[in-house]
């Protein structure tokens, strides 16, 4: 299993950028894919949208509202993961969350979440 902790967040303007950055500590090799999750203002927890994901061989997806704008990707030795976020809209006020999904030894699944990293976006 695996520890995330976000950073990077903070107040931008939309059509501005900003980067958010997850350090991954723990079993890396036990993970299969990485991800960035978002839970916008009143939304609970079970809410919480994929904005985009990352396999351990480096597919990667989307959610429809961020493509072409943001981008997902990790360093070389996979103990960090980043969201590039390019374009940024309003709606997107939300807190970001790094995820974490993977096999522990017993072949049992595991799924780890970060605290999260609010990012507020002024119109």
């Amino acid at each position: 299993q695996v520890q995330l902790k976000e950073s990077g967040g903070g107040l931008v303007q939309a059509g501005g950028s900003l980067r958010l950055s997850c350090a991954v500590t723990g079993n890396l090799a036990s993970v299969n894919q990485m991800a960035w999750y978002r839970q916008s203002p009143g939304k609970r927890r079970e809410e919480r949208e994929l904005v985009a994901a990352i396999t351990s061989d480096g597919n990667t997806n989307y959610a429809d509202s961020v493509k072409d704008r943001f981008s997902i990707f990790e360093n070389s030795t996979k103990n960090a993961l980043f969201l590039q976020m390019n374009r940024l809209k309003a709606e997107g006020t939300a807190v970001y969350y790094c995820n974490a999904g993977g096999t522990m030894g017993a072949g049992a699944p595991f799924t780890s979440w970060g605290r999260g990293t609010q990012v507020t976006i002024s119109a």
